[in-house]
């Protein structure tokens, strides 16, 4: 591979990502500044122009955050790669560590070293859409103590997870021939898996309390309802996200027995029985429908593809040169080409995003209709309506916008094709 004609791709990549971000980001500002004033006809009865312009003045706040975010992160992409930013940082650890700590050990102090930079440059953003943006909404509940609290914890859990999982991984590069992108992806699959089974009763207890649904009406209902839909979990909880944040949700977790059913405090105290049985019965919908085990084996094919093509790029001098890093000759070059990878892969990968959104709206119409047949379409409207509402999630996004980057449908769309066409409020 040439360096040149690498640096040129993605430098156009690059450019034409940022543009169409930039296009579509001041495309959804314009939309919903120019519809803030009225509720859209369809949501008359049910939702006040009070709630209306604050969901779209906080489009606009997270909006406007969105492109600061984009240029610092742009920057520090260039920093990293072009300017020389990656290449300075692995020359002093090789020089002053690799001699002390050998092979493995400079390498890990490498991804160590990145991972603790790149927080560091995201710290600022992260503290200030928590305690401003959030903080003005009215969501943040969180004190800087418990902030920095999470973030200590985080760190360290991070470290205790990802530093064996990186010198396994490291380890399967330097000792399995041109195959170890294959071996390699084996072991990524299997610490997922894994992961999946340990995230709900040890690494999620350590930052949330989880404690049995103490409703027994509701209890039963629920349990009812996952009878009815043959699903089995081993524990029905509630966690306590108003200790963060005043956003509600709900979710499954969990793989195999250790399946459990997750409901946010917030949610329970908004919706009715009815409701979030609805909600429920939506996001088992997921479940009958596969959508979490296509989910997993599409990441799972794509993880595959990506580390077959890391596997022919660290094996090309032209892939260092060409963003701006250069190879070692005595030590081994396996974390720098997974950093150089991990950094340049989004500008490339950027275009594909609409397609991966379209699959996940597809999917959420038909946990949808799932949850219609299996509960009251009613209550899910509504359900639906309370949570755009109490998230702030607004009723008139550009169209364009949420075709390329919406997971969910926008709300109009997602209402008008339940069955139940009544949305008031109880």
């Amino acid at each position: 591979m040439h360096a040149d004609i690498l640096t040129l791709a993605f430098v156009a990549a690059l450019l034409a990502s940022l543009a169409t971000k930039l296009w579509l980001a001041t495309r959804q500002m314009r939309h919903v500044s120019a519809h803030r004033s009225q509720v859209p006809v369809a949501f008359h009865s049910t939702v006040t122009l009070e709630a209306h312009q604050k969901a779209a003045d906080y489009t606009l706040a997270k909006g406007r955050f969105g492109l600061l975010a984009l240029a610092v992160g742009s920057a520090a992409l260039l920093g990293w790669t072009l300017l020389g930013g990656l290449d300075a940082l692995n020359t002093l650890l090789l020089n002053q560590l690799q001699p002390v700590v050998g092979n493995l050990g400079y390498q890990l102090a490498l991804l160590a070293a990145f991972v603790v930079i790149g927080s560091l440059i995201e710290l600022p953003l992260d503290w200030y859409s928590t305690f401003r943006i959030e903080q003005q909404f009215g969501f943040n509940r969180m004190t800087l103590g418990l902030w920095l609290a999470d973030m200590a914890k985080g760190s360290l859990v991070g470290a205790l997870i990802g530093l064996p999982l990186a010198a396994g991984i490291l380890w399967i590069m330097g000792n399995s021939g041109g195959l170890w992108w294959l071996y390699a992806w084996a072991a990524w699959v299997a610490f997922n898996l894994v992961l999946l089974v340990l995230y709900p009763t040890v690494i999620a207890p350590l930052f949330n309390k989880f404690e049995p649904l103490p409703d027994e009406a509701l209890k039963k209902r629920v349990q009812a309802l996952m009878q009815r839909c043959g699903f089995a979990a081993k524990g029905l909880f509630v966690m306590d996200g108003s200790r963060r944040s005043a956003h509600a949700n709900a979710y499954f977790t969990g793989l195999g027995a250790a399946k459990r059913v997750v409901f946010f405090d917030t949610l329970l105290q908004r919706l009715s029985p009815g409701e979030v049985e609805a909600v429920l019965a939506h996001e088992l919908g997921h479940f009958k429908r596969r959508h979490v085990l296509k989910r997993m084996a599409g990441i799972f094919g794509l993880s595959l593809l990506g580390l077959a093509l890391l596997g022919w790029l660290a094996a090309q001098s032209g892939f260092y040169a060409g963003l701006g890093a250069q190879p070692s000759l005595g030590a081994p070059n396996d974390a720098l080409a997974l950093i150089l990878f991990m950094l340049v892969l989004p500008p490339f990968t950027f275009f594909v995003s609409p397609l991966m959104a379209h699959v996940s709206r597809v999917h959420e119409f038909e946990a949808d209709a799932y949850a219609c047949a299996q509960a009251d379409g009613g209550d899910l409207a509504r359900a639906l309506l309370k949570l755009h509402e109490d998230n702030a999630a607004t009723l008139t996004p550009d169209p364009l916008y949420a075709r390329f980057y919406y997971s969910h449908p926008p709300a109009s769309e997602r209402l008008a094709a339940l069955p139940s066409p009544s949305l008031k409020t109880a």
